[in-house]
């Protein structure tokens, strides 16, 4: 059984997946970031965490067959295709605050944290998701650059559930910044297995 989601340019969408089926998140126009988040489906208070997943995979980066973990350090994702390379574990999803702080734009902006806590029928006071198709580097100072998103239209990435789950992904917001070249378009979602 296969279901096929559309997520339009600066929203979100919230969907519960069981243990062993695929997630593959689509970039449908190419440059686009997807914030991904989730937790566990009958304990909310355990959920995916970017920092427990770099600290658990001893890296920056997220490969291929790397897994994704909760804060309780239980792997909860497995990346099992990825047509990009690039995605971002450092940054939480932006929100009102973070456009004011950059752009002095934040009221009313659409974000992504407002998008995946009203996806998830949350009230979190912050989210750290797996930001999918970002590109950032991390320089010798530690200075931190984003750059335009390499993804291409039709681009993907498939993750595997390893335990049942609520996930909250959003079309990334920004276009004020390079990291989805400039413009806010959709994200497919399919589900299947």
């Amino acid at each position: 059984m296969q279901q096929t989601y559309w997520i339009e340019p600066c929203s979100g969408l919230g969907l519960a997946v069981k243990a062993g089926q695929f997630i593959s998140v689509i970039n449908v126009e190419g440059g686009q970031v997807a914030d991904f988040f989730a937790e566990c489906l009958d304990e909310p208070t355990e959920f995916l965490s970017a920092a427990v997943t770099l600290d658990s995979n001893e890296s920056l980066r997220l490969n291929l067959n790397d897994l994704i973990y909760t804060n309780r350090y239980r792997p909860m994702f497995k990346l099992i295709e990825d047509d990009v390379g690039k995605h971002d574990l450092l940054f939480p999803c932006c929100r009102p605050e973070t456009y004011d702080f950059f752009y002095q734009n934040g009221q009313g902006h659409p974000n992504c944290f407002d998008n995946i806590n009203q996806a998830l029928g949350s009230q979190r006071s912050l989210i750290q998701p797996i930001n999918l198709f970002m590109h950032t580097q991390v320089d010798e100072q530690g200075k931190i650059h984003i750059h335009p998103s390499p993804a291409k239209a039709g681009d993907r990435v498939i993750l595997q559930a390893l335990m049942d789950a609520r996930i909250g992904i959003a079309a990334c917001s920004v276009s004020e910044g390079v990291c989805n070249n400039g413009r806010c378009t959709a994200i497919q979602v399919v589900v299947s297995g």
